[in-house]
C-alpha cells in the first residue's frame, strides 16, 4: 500500500499547487492550463504501460476479495451540492448562481462529449475487462463539477474551492480501488475535467444572458435522494 500512498499524496499536493498557482495568476489562462494539460500528457505517456499495471495490481492485492464501493458514485456529484448549498447560505461567489448553472452545465456536456468520444475511439478495455476505460466519466466530471466550485468561491472561500478537489481526487481514487480504471484513466480524465472549465470561465459563453439577475422572486434548491439528483425551483408571480 506504500505506492497507493504515495500516488494520494502527490494528486493531492499538485492539486493544490496548481490551484495556489491559479489565484496568485488568475489573469493567465495559460498558467491556469499548465497542470490540467500536465495530467493529460502523463496520463496518455503511462496509458498501457508496465507502470500502470504494476501500480493497479498492487492496489488490488492490498484489498479483500471482491472489494467493491458505491462510494464514487456519490462522490462526484458533491462539488455540485457544495455550489448550491453556498448560494443558499449566502457566500459571496464570483457569480450569479444563474451563470453558475450555465457554466456548470455547458462545461459539463463538452466534458461528456469529449470523454465519451475518446472512449469510443480508443477502446481500452478496463482493468476489470470490461470495455471503454480510457478517460475515466467519473473522475472527468468530478473534477469538471470541483474546478466550476473553485472558480466561484477561491477568492471569498479558499477552504470550500479546496475541498472540491479533495472530493474529485477521492472519486479518482476509488474508481482505482474498484478495479473500474487505470491511473492513466484517472490522469486523463481529471486533466479534461480542469482544462473545460477553465476554457469555459475564459471565453465566458452567454455572458450577458441571465434572466433571473434582477429577480427576486425566483428561488431553488438541489435535491438529492438515494435513486435521483435534481433542483428544486419555485417562481412567485
Amino acid at each position: 500500500m506504500r505506492t497507493f500512498t504515495i500516488f494520494i499524496l502527490l494528486v493531492y499536493s499538485s492539486l493544490g499547487y496548481s490551484q495556489l498557482a491559479d489565484s496568485l495568476h488568475h489573469k493567465s489562462f495559460f498558467r491556469r492550463s499548465i497542470v490540467p494539460a500536465t495530467l493529460i500528457a502523463g496520463g496518455v505517456i503511462i496509458n498501457h504501460s508496465q507502470l500502470e499495471q504494476n501500480l493497479q495490481e498492487k492496489l488490488r492485492s492490498g484489498l479483500s476479495d471482491g472489494f467493491h464501493s458505491d462510494i464514487d458514485d456519490y462522490l462526484q456529484y458533491a462539488p455540485i451540492a457544495q455550489l448550491y448549498l453556498a448560494d443558499i447560505l449566502g457566500v459571496k461567489s464570483k457569480n450569479h448562481w444563474f451563470d453558475q448553472t450555465k457554466y456548470l452545465l455547458i462545461s459539463n456536456l463538452l466534458t461528456s462529449g469529449i470523454t465519451q468520444g475518446l472512449k469510443y475511439i480508443t477502446l481500452k478495455e478496463r482493468p476489470n475487462g470490461a470495455p471503454y476505460a480510457f478517460p475515466s466519466g467519473h473522475t472527468s466530471f468530478a473534477f469538471n463539477n470541483a474546478a466550476v466550485l473553485f472558480h466561484e468561491f477561491n477568492k471569498t472561500s479558499p477552504l470550500l474551492a479546496y475541498s472540491a478537489y479533495a472530493f474529485a481526487t477521492t472519486t479518482g481514487v476509488y474508481r482505482m480501488l474498484n478495479n473500474k480504471h487505470w491511473l492513466s484513466d484517472v490522469l486523463v480524465g481529471a486533466g479534461i475535467g480542469i482544462l473545460v472549465v477553465e476554457l469555459v470561465y475564459y471565453f465566458e459563453p452567454f455572458r450577458g444572458f441571465n434572466p433571473f439577475k434582477k429577480s427576486n422572486s425566483f428561488s431553488f434548491a438541489p435535491t438529492i435522494s438515494s435513486h435521483a439528483y435534481g433542483f428544486y425551483f419555485a417562481f412567485q408571480f
